[in-house]
């Protein structure tokens, strides 16, 4: 993940002695980079992973797009309105993971997100989230990024233009109320827009409209489009929980697990867009 860098540890004695092959050396070094857990175990077992997070590049202008710049536009979008993206185009080994409405507050969430400092972006719903805002103050102090997703999960696509911006700018509001940002990023209920939802997202000063390209379930992970794996730069939807199934935990922990399968790590998608 961008940011993370290894610790060492510093101002310690150590006895004297013959020096350490260079391989247990390596390894010791390994042992005081990992952050310990409860009872000295490693994050990352903790949240049923094999290997640690790798860390995501830090973004460059030879590896990430310009600010704002459209990565797969779903259809032609004017010069003043939002570029629509469900992947990133970059050469950096990363996804990114998204999660819409606000329904599961699972406080062991907020310590996974910590413990693996890893880069979530939680597009909030305010009829949803809002009994739980404080929830989603905790993940953004552990550095998840807030983002729009209406303010009744309207589909609005088709709804005159008073209607779309109503439901956009007025969750613009409520979190400019609540946590005192204005989000750049917006996500349709539904993936479902149309051009008079890119004029009020830009109105309600949305710089990108985010859709996703594969989606993790109860227990798989399903593609829109294109190849069946992950690819640098694909946008995933972790979906909402409907059926008591997997907690958000579980379906995160799976995901990751395939990620690192794949190759590829987690990036922070605001570091992108």
């Amino acid at each position: 993940m961008a940011g993370v860098t290894a610790m060492t540890l510093t101002g310690c004695a150590r006895p004297a002695g013959p020096a350490a092959p260079p391989v247990r050396e390596a390894m010791d070094q390994a042992r005081s980079a990992e952050p310990a857990g409860e009872a000295g175990e490693a994050p990352y077992r903790r949240w049923g992973l094999t290997a640690p997070l790798a860390a995501a590049p830090a973004p460059n202008p030879s590896t990430a797009p310009l600010a704002g710049s459209p990565a797969r536009p779903a259809r032609p979008a004017g010069p003043a309105l939002p570029p629509v993206v469900d992947r990133i185009p970059t050469r950096d080994k990363v996804v990114f993971l998204t999660y819409d409405d606000g329904a599961e507050r699972d406080p062991r969430f907020v310590d996974m997100v910590r413990e693996l400092r890893l880069p979530v972006s939680m597009f909030l719903t305010d009829s949803v989230a809002g009994p739980g805002y404080a929830h989603f103050a905790r993940l953004r102090s552990v550095g998840a990024g807030l983002h729009n997703h209406t303010l009744d999960h309207a589909a609005l696509r088709g709804l005159p233009y008073a209607g779309q911006r109503a439901e956009i700018c007025g969750q613009q509001n409520k979190l400019k109320s609540r946590f005192g940002l204005r989000p750049r990023l917006f996500r349709p209920p539904y993936g479902t827009y149309d051009t008079t939802t890119l004029r009020a997202a830009a109105d309600c000063g949305i710089t990108a409209v985010v859709l996703w390209r594969a989606s993790m379930g109860p227990t798989d992970l399903t593609y829109t489009h294109g190849s069946h794996r992950l690819r640098p730069g694909d946008i995933v939807a972790v979906d909402p929980d409907e059926t008591m199934g997997p907690t958000l935990r579980e379906r995160t922990a799976r995901l990751l697990r395939e990620i690192q399968r794949q190759g590829l790590t987690v990036g922070r998608l605001e570091n992108y867009l």
